[in-house]
């Protein structure tokens, strides 16, 4: 497949045009995309009362592949008749991610149960009253509910509540397979666990740090904004072990100039280790000190540990800070001489951070940088989690968690004159290791893909598969419906967000609610509909606890406005909810945005943390350190093609190589490779030459996730997707690859474009 030289431009055009074919016709696209919704994919904000393919900001035309992509296959016709007849469960299991999205929209409810070979059509009363009997058949604390990213705040209160009145803690969101180390962390720095800055900071900043992600492919539209701040004069610093190429170069396709001529993205473009950033920022600290470029009015006025860390910083030597990060000396006291110039700096990072034993420390260590100049704590500088699904923000911020805050508790009890339990609640990983032991009767799934999401797959299903009961509300098909089912499973099918009959709330990355419209159901016919989250959520609940609980009126819950003024009352910032429906005023939660050095702490400082630089993994014979990525052409676990045109591969089952570890050991592109870890292996992969840094490696999830391990991050019980120890052998045969961490000394450390 020809690689190409730069990301978006005309092939993202002919892209947007041939799926809105595909869905229906350009014209019928673009009036889905203009609707007053909020955008399904990434939580950039785009939509809502602005209109579709407006951004925060108000820019128009905001629009990417991502959006295209989740639109489509909302458009797509509903799932033929006949077709679980023709698809048993075994016959599923053969299929991929993109074929299970593709097969269409779900419309009818659907069950397979124990004995079942495939799933078969119910209607909704039945359906209603089977995920409510398995419900009303089991123990609080043998249930659990997941709640994903593309739901709605109204859907994710009512959920967590009815979690908690039918008498567990146990709810979780996929944010605890995402970014819930980047909340961890920055709750420990300012007291609140979200963005610092709001979107307009990121078009007033000088210098741009991105860490460990892509947004040439997950985040697209922050392209644009990464535009102008170039032709503003300000500088990018790219730190990511892999050379993506729409990170070098790209072409925004709603930017004349920026289409036709490019435009170059990264003035540095560091590529340490994999797991090696801590030992990076750690030099580049290093550096500022030596500079003399320390704020020091804010460290010792506005933040709290200053002393510590500074000592930490001198004390650390420069051979293990080279050796662990793989970056040279002369590579960080560059970066920070670049950095001692800015006046406003802001850093992003994304799962390259946070998917490690040692995520929070990671956040921890880029605030700790930020810190050192006074870059947080201000206008156009601060830190940025650049967050994945449109709304997993939002969800965590309705409740959707295992342990509360006791103030919103009490609120919660004091609102409905209920009583919750206070018992402490399971995280995500821990509910699929309780069901692992068999201690799981029944799941509640709305939205997402739990299995797709888990390490170690293999371990995920068998988790799965032992829960008596799993209930699904999903719009298509996806693996975990076929992997990661219970004895019986329970498929509901939900309307699109722009499909809902009452209009519903998201929040995005910057802390601002938006209010989508709502539309037309796209599907309702003879055979069945899909029904809102809402009222399905009601539907079941009613029928499990009755239509009153306390002072709790579940029939008036199926309202959504009636759902926002429990939120306004309830949920901290978010006192505007309650009035969005007379106002339509969409609004940045309060309390989370810090323009000043004030912040949410109990003494109001930001706070040091001293890290200590990790060690390395996959240092021994035959072993390489591994990331999973996502590719261009999918959105999470949602895989829409099997192509990635970024980085030239035109399939998923590849493992991609530095091409001095291929030539050392005789490899050539293409060879069949088996790679392995403690928990599974995947055999006949193909060998793939990328510019990635020596001694690593990089594989597409989700399917590469039967290689990850359940290890996670301590404090906030993240799996370590993006640091894998792997051996690789060519098929058949004993490992035939080295880590290259100690050989290669510094090669490939930087790269500076142009």
């Amino acid at each position: 497949m020809k690689r190409v030289t730069s990301g978006g431009g005309w092939p993202a055009i002919w892209y947007t045009i041939g799926k809105a074919r595909g869905a229906g016709g350009v014209v019928r696209m673009i009036r889905a995309l203009r609707s007053r919704n909020a955008c399904k994919t990434c939580a950039l904000g785009m939509g809502g009362q602005l209109g579709g393919m407006v951004n925060e900001a108000g820019r128009f035309p905001e629009v990417c592949k991502k959006s295209v992509q989740a639109m489509a296959a909302d458009m797509q016709g509903r799932i033929r008749p006949g077709f679980f007849d023709e698809f048993s469960l075994g016959r599923l299991s053969r299929l991929t991610p993109r074929e299970l999205e593709a097969s269409g929209r779900l419309v009818e409810p659907l069950i397979a149960g124990p004995g079942d070979k495939t799933y078969r059509p119910i209607g909704w009363d039945e359906a209603i009253d089977r995920a409510a009997a398995a419900m009303k058949a089991t123990r609080p604390e043998e249930s659990f509910f997941y709640l994903s990213g593309r739901s709605s705040n109204e859907a994710a209160f009512l959920l967590q509540l009815v979690a908690r009145l039918f008498g567990t803690n146990n709810v979780n969101n996929c944010s605890f397979f995402c970014h819930q180390a980047s909340g961890v962390g920055l709750r420990s720095v300012t007291g609140s666990g979200t963005a610092s800055v709001v979107l307009d900071d990121v078009g007033r900043c000088d210098l741009l740090f991105l860490i460990g992600g892509n947004p040439a492919s997950n985040h697209p539209r922050l392209m644009r904004t990464l535009v102008d701040l170039k032709r503003a004069g300000g500088k990018i610093v790219v730190v990511n072990p892999l050379r993506e190429v729409g990170l070098v170069n790209f072409k925004v396709p709603s930017d004349v100039r920026s289409l036709l001529l490019g435009s170059k993205i990264a003035d540095e473009y560091v590529q340490p280790h994999i797991g090696g950033d801590i030992a990076l920022l750690t030099g580049i600290a290093k550096a500022v000190l030596a500079l003399g470029a320390v704020d020091e009015a804010f460290v010792t006025r506005h933040a709290d540990a200053w002393d510590a860390f500074r000592d930490s910083i001198d004390a650390a030597d420069w051979q293990p800070i080279d050796q662990a990060s793989g970056v040279d000396r002369t590579t960080m006291e560059r970066i920070a001489r670049l950095y001692a110039l800015s006046r406003r700096t802001i850093f992003c990072w994304t799962m390259g951070i946070t998917h490690h034993e040692h995520g929070v420390q990671n956040v921890q260590m880029i605030a700790n940088l930020a810190m050192m100049r006074a870059m947080l704590g201000r206008p156009g500088a601060g830190l940025l989690p650049l967050r994945g699904h449109s709304n997993v923000q939002g969800i965590g911020s309705m409740g959707a968690v295992p342990n509360l805050k006791w103030s919103v508790l009490g609120a919660m009890q004091d609102r409905f004159g209920v009583t919750l339990p206070t018992e402490p609640g399971l995280d995500t990983l821990a509910c699929i290791e309780r069901a692992l032991d068999g201690r799981m009767r029944f799941g509640w799934c709305l939205g997402g893909n739990l299995y797709g999401s888990c390490p170690d797959s293999k371990a995920a299903s068998r988790a799965l598969s032992k829960i008596d009961t799993t209930v699904f509300l999903s719009t298509t098909l996806n693996t975990g419906h076929v992997h990661g089912r219970g004895r019986t499973a329970i498929i509901l099918p939900v309307l699109a967000r722009d499909e809902e009959p009452q209009s519903t709330t998201q929040e995005s990355m910057f802390n601002y609610v938006r209010l989508s419209d709502g539309g037309r159901a796209r599907y309702v016919g003879p055979e069945g509909r899909p029904l809102s989250e809402v009222e399905v959520i009601a539907r079941v609940t009613r029928r499990v606890l009755g239509d009153r609980v306390g002072g709790l009126d579940l029939v008036q819950m199926e309202q959504h406005a009636t759902i926002r003024h429990a939120i306004a009352a309830v949920v901290e910032g978010y006192d505007a909810i309650g009035r969005i429906d007379a106002t339509k005023k969409e609004f940045h939660i309060e309390g989370r945005t810090f323009h000043e050095a004030k912040f949410k702490t109990e003494t109001g400082r930001a706070r040091f943390h001293v890290v200590p630089i990790p060690v390395l993994k996959a240092t021994g014979v035959g072993h390489l350190r591994l990331m999973t990525i996502r590719s261009e052409g999918q959105f999470n676990t949602v895989v829409y093609e099997d192509e990635d045109i970024y980085r030239g591969q035109e399939r998923r089952d590849v493992i991609m190589i530095n091409p001095a570890d291929m030539a050392r050991v005789g490899l050539k592109t293409d060879d069949r490779l088996t790679v392995r870890t403690e928990v599974g292996q995947m055999d006949n992969v193909l060998a793939r030459p990328v510019d990635i840094r020596a001694g690593n490696v990089a594989m597409y999830y989700p399917e590469a996730n039967v290689l990850v391990s359940r290890s996670a991050d301590p404090a906030s019980r993240t799996p370590a997707f993006k640091s894998v120890s792997v051996q690789v052998s060519r098929s058949g045969r004993l490992p035939v690859l080295v880590s290259a961490g100690a050989a290669d000394g510094r090669r490939n450390g930087s790269h500076r474009p142009g």
